[in-house]
């Protein structure tokens, strides 16, 4: 969608205090009724809640037809120049990450299962991912991400969403059955992916770019062997990745 640009009068913290509203509900599902498997709880269905609140904030705020607007943004794989380019970089990245760790671990002498990779598999991780990831980013990078950009400029804002983000899953992680420790490992986590496709956003322009690192990322995550996955060694090398990207190419390509 070339020649768009962001309303000035968006408010990323409006956005944010909508979503977490929203989200309560989700909070107290997880709370009576438990899990939906033996890695997600019930309150993971909250991934619809940036989606709902960008689109009530866009719908009562903007002119007729910008909720159709923000959804083809989402899903416009054309936005980016040479999307393949950046489509396969925003899967390799978080991927990336995640062999990495399996690596680190292995030097420090964990014992690890073989990582476990089905062709059947990948494809519908990915498929589900994806849609759970393009409703966070309508709202976390098609909504938010400009604006605070603007004012704030790209690591800032990567740092100030990731954190947020963070914080708006701790609930689903303690209900998930996670202790202090990893739960502080995977906001770090957290933390530096956001900054990541923050980047990858900004330097491709495509809302899409940003959903693809997103659903990357929680499929690595899950072909992870069982229950041997480290936030605190995964969120280490991370913000290691995220340092890297944004200080060897700090300079988004201009709007």
């Amino acid at each position: 969608m070339s020649g768009w640009t962001e309303p000035d009068h968006r408010s990323p913290v409006r956005l944010i205090a909508l979503t977490f509203a929203l989200s309560v509900p989700f909070w107290l599902a997880g709370a009576v009724a438990g899990r939906l498997s033996e890695t997600l709880p019930v309150s993971a269905l909250m991934a619809c809640c940036p989606l709902l609140a960008a689109m009530l904030l866009v719908r009562r705020h903007e002119p007729r037809g910008a909720v159709k607007r923000l959804l083809q943004r989402v899903v416009d794989w054309r936005a980016a120049p040479r999307p393949g380019r950046w489509h396969a970089l925003a899967i390799a990245l978080p991927l990336g990450v995640m062999a990495g760790s399996y690596a680190v671990m292995v030097l420090l002498g964990r014992s690890l299962p073989g990582l476990r990779v089905s062709l059947v598999e990948v494809p519908l991780l990915f498929a589900v991912f994806l849609v759970a990831a393009a409703c966070e980013e309508a709202g976390w990078t098609a909504y938010a991400t400009d604006p605070l950009s603007a004012r704030w400029g790209p690591p800032v804002t990567g740092v100030i969403l990731g954190v947020t983000w963070a914080v708006w899953h701790i609930v689903p992680y303690a209900q998930a059955g996670h202790g202090p420790l990893w739960i502080a490992g995977q906001c770090l986590y957290t933390v530096a992916l956001r900054v990541v496709i923050v980047w990858l956003y900004l330097h491709s322009t495509s809302v899409l770019t940003a959903v693809v690192c997103h659903a990357a990322s929680n499929v690595g995550w899950s072909l992870f062997p069982g229950s041997h996955y480290d936030p605190v060694v995964t969120g280490g090398i991370a913000i290691v990745v995220a340092l890297l990207v944004v200080t060897a190419w700090p300079r988004p390509f201009s709007r």
